[in-house]
């Protein structure tokens, strides 16, 4: 069996190396657009800021001891939209309803 070593780069080879990132592309966690999904409703497209609106008004509606308790602890109607918008997916409305919403990239 024969080994063979490949040449080590040059300097001048290994400068024209282009940068590799070593994060991952911003794009593959951007949030910009969700699909939501609720009861007896069409599937339908949102942006972040038209979500937040949608989930504003549903807390308006929502008894606030219904909420969770993570939920509840938040002041403030807008807050409470952002933390759900930001670290949950879906809210319990009651017995057979549901708001669901995930965040989707739309390719031009």
């Amino acid at each position: 069996m024969v080994i063979k070593f490949l040449p080590l780069p040059t300097t001048s080879e290994i400068l024209k190396v282009s940068y590799i990132p070593s994060m991952p592309n911003s794009l593959m966690y951007a949030e910009d657009y969700f699909v939501v999904l609720e009861t007896n409703q069409a599937e339908q497209f949102l942006t972040a800021s038209e979500l937040l609106e949608k989930l504003q008004l549903i807390l308006q509606q929502v008894n606030a001891q219904d909420l969770p308790p993570d939920v509840q602890k938040i002041s403030g109607l807008v807050e409470q939209a952002k933390y759900l918008k930001d670290t949950s997916c879906e809210l319990d409305l009651g017995p057979g309803q549901y708001l669901q919403w995930y965040a989707v990239r739309l390719e031009k």
